[in-house]
């Protein structure tokens, strides 16, 4: 247990300085990180919880959010290497699961849609979000409900996520969607927003909508043209099989006997 312990603290001080270039050492991440001492708290306040103390771990995690700005509810469910950049303004709710290798940064909230609203019938029901192995979540954004951000995706800064994020896809915007597909890359994406540039859904869909109307216009004026044929061959004088002008068809034309 002891060992275990020890390697996943020096687990979370190797993945902390990977992600920050501002970590200069073990030991500046062990004395200066509020993320490290919140996530160490945490484990402590979780096994206190679990064992059927909730005030007392809910007290562990009030001094860890005092001195790290963080809050972490004691029933989460944190994996390996967890980091949060900055943390200040963190919150994450008593149903949320977190996998491993997850990085969030400031003011993120992992939170639930309606905690107000019939609040003794959601005891013990999931409702906050879970985020999978490898999520970006950006500074500001708001991940809420039971939703699922899938593996390796990430989430832009102050996006409003209400919905399933795919895998390996990102997600901006109020309310968030999709910018691009799924296998966007692997690479670190700081804030959770990708390097290269990213399309806009709403202009992409204006677009779209422009290229069908041209295509419509030009359809139309096709039409237009044949009908204007049609019109001029028929408007000519009518004749019989000779070619001479049959009697009376200038009356008949226009409807006159």
């Amino acid at each position: 247990m002891a060992i275990m312990f020890f390697k996943n603290i020096a687990e979370d001080l190797d993945a902390m300085m990977a992600r920050d270039p501002a970590a200069r050492s073990r030991l500046m991440v062990a004395l200066t990180y509020p993320c490290f001492h919140a996530v160490q708290l945490h484990r402590l306040a979780r096994p206190v919880y679990l064992a059927g103390f909730p005030t007392l771990a809910r007290m562990i995690s009030q001094f860890s959010r005092f001195i790290t700005g963080i809050e972490i509810h004691p029933g989460a469910q944190i994996g390996k290497r967890l980091f949060i950049d900055h943390g200040m303004g963190v919150v994450i709710g008593e149903t949320a699961v977190i996998g491993d290798d997850v990085t969030l940064y400031h003011d993120v909230t992992l939170g639930g849609i309606a905690p107000a609203i019939n609040s003794a019938q959601q005891v013990s029901v999931k409702r906050h979000p879970t985020l999978e192995d490898g999520v970006i979540i950006g500074a500001g954004a708001q991940v809420l409900g039971d939703i699922t951000v899938g593996k390796g995706a990430r989430v832009g800064g102050n996006a409003v996520v209400i919905k399933s994020v795919p895998e390996n896809s990102v997600a901006v915007g109020v309310p968030a969607r999709i910018v691009m597909p799924k296998e966007c890359g692997s690479e670190f994406a700081a804030y959770g927003i990708p390097t290269q540039d990213l399309p806009d859904p709403v202009a992409r869909a204006i677009e779209g909508l422009l290229e069908q109307m041209t295509r419509m216009q030009g359809r139309i004026t096709a039409l237009e043209s044949e009908l204007d044929g049609f019109a001029a061959g028929t408007a000519g004088k009518a004749a019989d099989g000779n070619g001479h002008e049959q009697p009376g068809a200038e009356a008949r034309r226009f409807g006159r006997n």
